[in-house]
C-alpha cells in the first residue's frame, strides 16, 4: 500500500473496529434498533451540491435518510445504522467516494436533546477507549465534558467573520467564509454545536418556531472538522416536495444531473412523527479519536489502492 511513511494503519483499523463495536453498545443500551437499508434506491434526496452516482435505473445512496425516515413513519420510534454510503467526485484529506455514516433516528424530540446525545455518544466512547474525559487531536487537549460550545450560525458570524451572515447569504460567499473563517476556530477546546442554519441551507430541517428564517439544524465541530449534521426532521410533505423541487430546478439549471422525485418517501413522510435525526462520519469519527492526519489512514484501503 502506497501510503505516508510515518504512518501506521494497523493501529488505527484497530481503534476503527473498537469504536465501532461501542457505537453499537451504546445505541443497543438506549433501547435503538439496529438497521439495514438498501444501497441502491430509485431516487435519491435532491441536493444542490451533492451528487449521487447512477447505477443503470438506480442509484447508489449519498446517505440512508430517506428509507430510515420511512421506517419512522411505520412505527420504528428508535433506529441506528451503520451504513457505507457514496457520492461522486468527493476525494480529499477528508473526503472519500465511498464512506460511512452512522445515522439515527428518534421521534419525539428535538436537535436540543440530539445535541445531548450526542455528548453523551462521545463521552461514552472516550471512556471506553481509556481516554477518560477527553482526546487529544491535532495539538490540542479536548475537553468532553458537558456542556459543549453551542454557538448559532449568526453568532459565527459576527465573532469569527469579516462580513455579516446576510452579506455572505446575498454574495453567496457563504461556504467559503466558512471554510476559511469560521471552522478552523470550531472545537478546539471543546466541541462546538454550530446551530440554527439559514432555512435555504436545511433542505430536509423543520423551520424554527417563530422564526421562519432559521432551520433546525446543527453541526458538530472538533478541532476544526465537521464530523455530523443533524436536525429536527420535517414531517410536512408538501412543504418537503417544495424543498426538492426547488433544488432540483437548481440542478438543471446548472447542468447537473437531475433524480426522479422520492415519490415513495414523499408519500410516507406524511405519517412521520416528531423526530431528529443525525449523520455522523464514522471515518473522521475515528480520525479524531486516533489523532490521524487523514482520512486514508482510517480505511483498509483508498480509492486509488483498488
Amino acid at each position: 500500500m502506497n501510503r505516508q511513511p510515518s504512518s501506521n494503519p494497523e493501529p488505527l483499523l484497530v481503534l476503527r473496529a473498537r469504536i465501532v463495536q461501542c457505537v453499537r453498545e451504546f445505541f443497543i443500551f438506549r433501547d435503538y434498533l439496529e438497521i439495514e437499508t438498501p444501497q441502491l434506491i430509485t431516487a435519491p434526496a435532491p441536493e444542490t451540491h451533492i451528487e449521487s452516482i447512477p447505477v443503470g435505473n438506480r442509484y447508489l445512496h449519498t446517505s440512508p435518510e430517506l428509507c430510515m425516515k420511512r421506517l419512522l413513519a411505520n412505527g420504528f420510534e428508535r433506529i441506528f445504522q451503520i451504513a457505507r454510503c457514496f457520492r461522486e467526485g468527493e476525494r480529499g484529506d477528508l473526503h472519500l467516494p465511498e464512506f460511512s455514516l452512522l445515522e439515527w433516528y428518534r421521534s419525539g424530540i428535538d436537535y436540543r436533546d440530539l445535541m445531548e446525545e450526542c455528548e453523551a455518544l462521545f463521552l461514552f466512547l472516550a471512556q471506553r477507549l481509556g481516554l477518560g474525559t477527553g482526546l487529544y487531536f491535532r495539538g490540542s487537549n479536548i475537553d468532553l465534558n458537558t456542556p459543549w460550545e453551542r454557538l448559532s450560525v449568526r453568532a459565527a458570524f459576527e465573532r469569527y467573520a469579516p462580513l455579516t451572515l446576510d452579506q455572505a447569504l446575498q454574495n453567496d460567499h457563504f461556504d467559503q467564509t466558512m471554510v476559511t473563517d469560521i471552522e478552523p476556530r470550531l472545537g478546539i477546546k471543546t466541541p462546538t454545536f454550530l446551530y440554527d442554519y439559514p432555512a435555504s441551507l436545511g433542505a430536509l430541517a423543520r423551520l424554527k418556531p417563530g422564526s421562519p428564517g432559521v432551520a433546525e439544524r446543527f453541526e458538530i465541530y472538533v478541532g476544526g472538522i465537521e464530523l455530523a449534521n443533524g436536525f429536527s426532521e420535517l414531517n410536512d410533505a408538501h412543504e418537503q416536495r417544495l424543498r426538492f423541487e426547488k433544488e432540483l430546478k437548481q440542478r438543471a439549471s446548472m447542468g447537473k444531473r437531475v433524480s426522479p422525485m422520492p415519490e415513495k418517501f414523499l408519500k410516507d413522510l406524511s405519517n412521520m412523527p416528531e423526530a431528529a435525526g443525525i449523520a455522523l462520519g464514522l471515518d473522521r469519527l475515528v480520525m479524531i479519536f486516533g489523532d490521524a492526519r487523514t482520512i486514508d489512514e482510517v480505511v483498509a484501503f483508498t480509492p486509488e489502492e483498488l
